[in-house]
């Protein structure tokens, strides 16, 4: 489906500020990374006298080709500076920023740029359209083409590759393929940076890739397939929480699988990751069902966070989805 544009661009959100913050969400992914580094770079190649800054979590190293991602900052809790503009970017909550929220708050205007489902517009201005294929596409609509450099278009080329699954989800559009080919022609090394950032996994990712793939279970009629994975696990494959992208992905890929539940634990405490993943031809909404765990993203891919132990997790939330494939027949 086709987005409905905006009359707006760039330089009219950043209108005059002196000093600009750009964050996305916390455990920031390829769409999340592409977006800010982005506008991160549009701002420091066009106004080289505002002071802009990036606060992310640390980033996988896959992306780090970025120009500029060394320049990425955590938040300092004991100096929080006020910044005439905040940009939002992959996220309008403010609880999935981290500290960066503590910044956005004190912040004299805010701007939000997002895709992910949900009523919430807690920026002063929102560029926010569930449909789009990324926040990276939605970034490069803001940017007038005349300038577009080449490292900037590196950044929403990747985020666009990775939020789409290499344009092979429902999300992709018309639009999504118009704005790869501007984007192609500055240049990019397109071939390297799908290669790079979405095929290539370590050794060890490929071992607990294969691992995930043996533990799996299937529920339902083989229509749900779920996966848990513990610390001890992730420690004994020698792979952190960024090392799994990729896997619920896979997981839905299994022939006959509607929905794709996986969990991973993320602190010594219980807590867990969730991440869900629906077919194309399944019409189930999983950013409601993630919505009544405290979480959201999209309708065929979002997730939540739970403590609780992994066992009963996967059993309370399988129910919940299988109640939902029956209403839809």
């Amino acid at each position: 489906m086709e987005l409905t544009q905006k009359q707006k661009n760039l330089d009219e959100i950043i209108n005059n500020a002196g000093s600009v913050a750009i964050s996305g969400h916390v455990r920031p992914d390829g769409d999340c990374v592409g977006s800010c580094m982005a506008i991160y770079n549009y701002i420091d190649t066009y106004y080289p006298n505002v002071d802009v800054h990036v606060y992310l979590d640390p980033i996988p190293d896959i992306y780090k080709f970025m120009k500029n991602t060394k320049k990425i900052e955590q938040v300092d809790k004991e100096n929080l500076p006020v910044f005439d503009l905040f940009i939002m970017c992959d996220c309008h909550d403010t609880g999935r920023l981290g500290d960066p929220a503590k910044i956005f708050k004190k912040a004299n205007r805010s701007f939000c740029v997002d895709h992910h489902l949900g009523d919430d517009r807690i920026a002063d201005d929102n560029y926010i359209f569930p449909l789009a294929s990324s926040a990276s596409e939605l970034v490069g609509e803001l940017i007038p083409e005349d300038r577009l450099t080449k490292e900037i278009a590196e950044c929403i080329y990747t985020g666009i590759v990775t939020d789409t699954g290499v344009f092979q989800y429902q999300s992709t559009a018309p639009s999504t393929h118009r704005m790869v080919a501007t984007l192609m022609e500055t240049g990019i090394p397109f071939s390297r940076i799908v290669d790079e950032t979405f095929f290539q996994k370590t050794y060890n990712q490929q071992r607990i890739f294969g691992y995930s793939l043996l533990k799996a279970k299937l529920h339902f009629e083989g229509r749900i397939i779920s996966l848990f994975l513990t610390k001890a696990e992730l420690d004994e494959y020698q792979v952190l929480p960024k090392h799994l992208e990729g896997i619920a992905a896979q997981l839905r890929e299994t022939k006959g699988v509607d929905v794709a539940l996986f969990l991973y634990q993320t602190d010594d405490e219980g807590g867990f990751k969730a991440s869900t993943r629906a077919s194309a031809s399944c019409d189930i909404n999983l950013a409601e069902i993630c919505s009544r765990y405290g979480g959201g993203g999209h309708a065929k891919a979002a997730g939540f966070q739970i403590k609780m132990d992994p066992v009963e997790a996967v059993k309370k939330v399988v129910a919940v989805i299988e109640k939902e494939l029956i209403k839809l027949g």
